[in-house]
């Protein structure tokens, strides 16, 4: 479980990225709802704690107990569906509320299901291109996507499903595989938007059939509501020009505080960064992110198995995935949905399963493999 680490191995470098984004975070977090920034800040205190000591944990042993892990990941999603703790948020069960303390299975679930098909792809790493085992790795993350859908929540459907395929290319799956899903997936999608553009098609929730349509025809006043959320949006990112307003600023007239935009803390914080942070601030925050998958994805290159690999492939993909979401729906490129930015925005179960990702990460870089380039031997893996 616990090994003796060199400190030289450990990335400094990525735990300084993860703190310079999340102190961001919660001075926008603030400044969007000053009531909220000492809830983000225990969040980030509690991530990095917990963080810190699964960095020191070995990641091989934590995926001795793989299959418990999908267990408790299905029971956690069912328990959002059918027990009374499920809490409606806006339409949609996505929170659990226990004695007081609400938190969101779904972002948990991402990271667990990681941890998971990092040890089974390794299990099966010389049978992964056979039918059989296709078939039951689509089978093992069919059930949990579809009780996320159920809840219904079709934004973490998707960047589910977009994970595991990322998962399983990095796996090593055939190419021919990939061709048959990509020629499969295109005619499918556009079946799929020719049907959920017409009204009453039963495939989606009306509010997210309204999202759909409102970024398809904005000029349709009937969409208008959603329209001007993601305008608003983009007019503040504009309003901040190089430097921004800055932090906590007393201008009525910006986006900010005239409250323009709803859910500021969370699913529009990159708004909040561009008004108030300018260019030069929201540059930044994409940098730090772009640094954090970096990190992840040399992690990657110098694991010691396809595991650790497939674990670090796979948490960078959720922060870049999330990333690419929040901020194209705040810049109006993609439908209005609300995803949280990546240790931004305001959200503790979301900040705290990323800090949980982190953690393994760093957990994996510090068990590094080391090739012997001597004559006569072999590459072999050590601490």
């Amino acid at each position: 479980m616990l090994k003796q680490y060199k400190l030289k191995d450990y990335n400094f470098r990525l735990v300084l990225w993860l703190c310079s984004l999340s102190a961001i975070g919660v001075l926008l977090v603030g400044s969007a709802d000053a009531s909220l920034e000492l809830r983000q800040l225990g969040g980030v205190i509690l991530g990095l704690t917990v963080m810190l000591i699964l960095s020191l944990v070995d990641f091989s042993w934590i995926l001795n107990f793989y299959w418990l892990i999908y267990a408790g990941n299905i029971v956690l999603l069912l328990t959002v569906i059918l027990s009374s703790f499920g809490r409606n948020a806006k339409g949609a069960t996505r929170w659990l509320t226990i004695f007081g303390f609400s938190f969101q299975p779904v972002e948990l679930s991402k990271i667990l299901l990681i941890l998971f098909f990092a040890k089974y792809f390794m299990e099966h790493e010389n049978d992964l291109n056979r039918f059989t085992t296709v078939l039951r790795s689509i089978l093992l993350i069919g059930l949990p996507l579809v009780l996320i859908a159920m809840q219904p929540d079709l934004k973490n459907t998707l960047t589910v499903l977009a994970v595991f395929c990322i998962l399983y290319y990095v796996a090593g799956i055939s190419y021919r595989y990939i061709a048959g899903v990509v020629l499969l997936v295109v005619p499918l999608a556009v079946i799929f938007m020719v049907i959920v553009t017409q009204p009453n098609s039963g495939i989606l929730r009306e509010y997210q059939r309204e999202r759909i349509m409102a970024f398809l025809n904005p000029d349709n006043d009937e969409y208008s509501e959603d329209v001007i959320q993601q305008n608003n949006s983009v007019t503040a990112i504009g309003s901040g020009q190089l430097s921004g307003k800055g932090l906590n600023n007393e201008d009525v007239s910006s986006a900010n505080k005239g409250q323009f935009i709803a859910e500021r803390q969370n699913d529009f914080i990159f708004a909040v960064a561009g008004e108030e942070l300018g260019f030069l601030g929201s540059a930044g925050i994409v940098i730090l992110l772009l640094l954090i998958e970096l990190e992840c994805l040399l992690t990657s290159r110098r694991a010691k198995d396809l595991s650790g690999r497939i674990i670090c492939t796979g948490v960078g993909s959720v922060v870049a995935l999330q990333s690419f979401i929040n901020i194209g729906v705040a810049t109006h490129i993609l439908p209005n949905t609300g995803t949280p930015l990546p240790f931004v925005s305001y959200g503790l179960t979301s900040i705290v399963s990323l800090f949980i990702g982190m953690g393994v990460v760093l957990n994996v870089g510090l068990q590094s493999r080391i090739v012997i380039p001597e004559s006569g031997k072999r590459s072999r893996r050590q601490l």
